[in-house]
């Protein structure tokens, strides 16, 4: 079987950081925003957070036709072509005179985001193998540990000083140098000497793993845990600016929580790997988010005076975050198990499914915010909840 590259031909591993990581600094990067986004379209701050849950509905459609469609027209344009989309949506976005060409513009935005999250790790699996290509994804994820992080700091400065139509700006000039470098140096790593996977195949698939329990179980975890995630970044924001005092960007610097948080779940179920079986670290991270939804929750009861609050707040929300790090990446790991023969067709399936949840959500928590602290702490605890049933059925029935 012939390649379009050659086997041992490596890609620039800050270009594949780059394309599998811009999604999530779209997504956090106007959420300091929000405010003033509700206030220039003269809305809700709920209808402005229901920008999160359009774009996650988009993105997973995207996920799910960029994943497929890689498999017949090739990666390379698969990724430039979603980089196009992408770059219309974030126009889109800047030129907006109303909520509804907002919806739009995000739609189309994180259509083609997608691209970035399931054509780069296409990518990944087409050129590296063995050892060589799990030490690659294991950069990579600590690299987008980060890019929350970089999302929220950026945007801050930028909504702060410039106002939010200078973060979609932002985005567009990104979009074009991603597009630039991609035409440059991103070569087409795709398999097509054999006939692309056939449409009825797909929906055998699907089929497949639907009625397969362990499948759906941790594509609901994964759901659940990004769900919270990004419930965290529609919600908190408005809490730091309005309830804390703060400015845009000094809230920006919070994502340097998440990023920490993050990466120390990861190295905490690292560590456990050594000793637990993965189904019980995932058990043992919702037990550690849910402290930390409990933490949370116990800074609004009790008295504390403004600076003590706000530090307790922050310690609760590292708990919960580090939690969810130390689960995500398990689920992620045994999600697929079952369906390593047709792992692309697999993973396409399984990423629309879990990013609907996620989307699901953030419609949620939009739906649910009223300006009380209380509100992610108790969302995020019943969804927990639902998250350790799932888990302890599993481990049950091993």
């Amino acid at each position: 079987m012939e390649k379009s590259i050659e086997k041992n031909q490596k890609i620039s591993l800050a270009l594949l950081v780059c394309l599998v990581g811009f999604p999530q600094i779209s997504e956090t990067i106007y959420t300091p925003s929000l405010t003033e986004i509700a206030q220039n379209y003269s809305i809700s701050l709920n209808v402005a957070q229901m920008t999160l849950s359009v774009y996650f509905i988009a993105f997973a459609i995207g996920v799910f036709c960029w994943g497929i469609g890689s498999d017949y027209f090739g990666r390379r344009k698969a990724m430039n072509l979603g980089l196009v989309v992408y770059i219309v949506g974030c126009v889109l976005c800047a030129l907006s005179k109303n909520i509804e060409w907002l919806f739009v513009g995000r739609f189309v935005q994180a259509f083609g985001a997608s691209t970035g999250s399931v054509t780069t790790q296409t990518i990944l699996r087409d050129n590296y193998q063995g050892n060589e290509r799990h030490q690659l994804f294991a950069k990579i994820s600590a690299a987008l540990a980060f890019s929350p992080a970089i999302g929220p700091l950026i945007g801050g400065f930028l909504g702060e000083f410039y106002g939010f139509r200078a973060v979609f700006i932002s985005l567009v000039i990104m979009g074009m140098g991603l597009l630039f470098w991609s035409l440059k140096k991103l070569p087409e790593t795709g398999h097509f000497a054999t006939k692309p996977v056939a449409a009825k195949q797909v929906i055998t698939v699907g089929k497949s793993m639907l009625f397969d329990r362990y499948t759906i179980v941790f594509g609901l975890l994964i759901g659940i845990f990004n769900g919270i995630l990004f419930s965290y970044h529609s919600e908190v924001p408005t809490i730091f600016i309005e309830k804390f005092g703060f400015t845009q960007s000094q809230y920006g610097f919070m994502g340097l929580v998440v990023a920490t948080a993050t990466m120390f779940g990861a190295w905490l179920s690292n560590r456990a790997l050594h000793v637990l079986k993965p189904e019980l670290i995932i058990q043992r991270g919702i037990q550690l988010a849910l402290f930390g939804t409990l933490w949370i929750s116990l800074t609004t009861v009790i008295y504390f005076n403004l600076v003590v609050q706000i530090s307790l707040y922050i310690i609760g929300i590292f708990i919960l975050l580090a939690g969810i790090g130390m689960a995500l990446p398990n689920c992620l790991s045994l999600a697929l198990v079952k369906f390593a023969a047709v792992a692309g067709t697999a993973g396409a399936w399984l990423s629309l499914g879990y990013y609907i949840v996620v989307s699901l959500c953030t419609l949620l928590i939009s739906m649910l915010h009223n300006g009380s602290i209380l509100v992610l702490p108790i969302f995020s605890m019943v969804l927990l909840m639902m998250a350790l049933g799932s888990i302890k059925t599993v481990i049950r029935h091993q």
